[in-house]
């Protein structure tokens, strides 16, 4: 188990430090935009370092998007056998534009999915960050008796 739990709840609220831990380790997650009045999510590499995300992408919608309008949220998560946990940053995303921002950014070595070139790198300023752990298992029986 990643995490004790505390009078076996199964559900563990994460301090900032053990967030950052598990983002540190983690590869994918969501982005969320919103420009025009419209929502968008979608799958995207990152990496983080020093209390920021990185991301990579090319131009297109999610670029567009976030320069529009640069607050986002992010979502990562991974799942196992009996546990699984979750993250979301609140932020504001900016492009990187300077030589040593963009130096910083492919020091985090981002790993994409697709074999695709992408010149683009993008921070997330997080405003917010919030974890939790979860312990897996079935939903408990409700019992239909009731006192008379």
């Amino acid at each position: 188990m990643l995490f004790d739990h505390h009078d076996d709840e199964p559900i563990r609220v994460l301090t900032d430090a053990e967030s950052w831990e598990l983002l540190d380790n983690a590869r994918h997650g969501r982005l969320a935009t919103a420009a025009a009045g419209e929502l968008d999510i979608v799958p995207i590499n990152f990496r983080s370092a020093g209390g920021k995300l990185y991301l990579k992408t090319t131009p297109g919608t999610k670029l567009a998007e976030l320069t529009i309008h640069p607050q986002v949220a992010f979502e990562a998560d991974g799942i196992m056998q009996d546990e699984a946990w979750s993250v979301v940053i609140k932020g504001t995303a900016r492009v990187l534009e300077h030589s040593s921002e963009i130096a910083e950014a492919e020091a985090a070595n981002i790993e994409t999915w697709l074999p695709t070139s992408k010149s683009v790198y993008v921070e997330i300023a997080p405003t917010s960050i919030e974890g939790r752990h979860f312990q897996l298992g079935a939903e408990p029986e409700e019992t239909t008796a009731r006192d008379y």
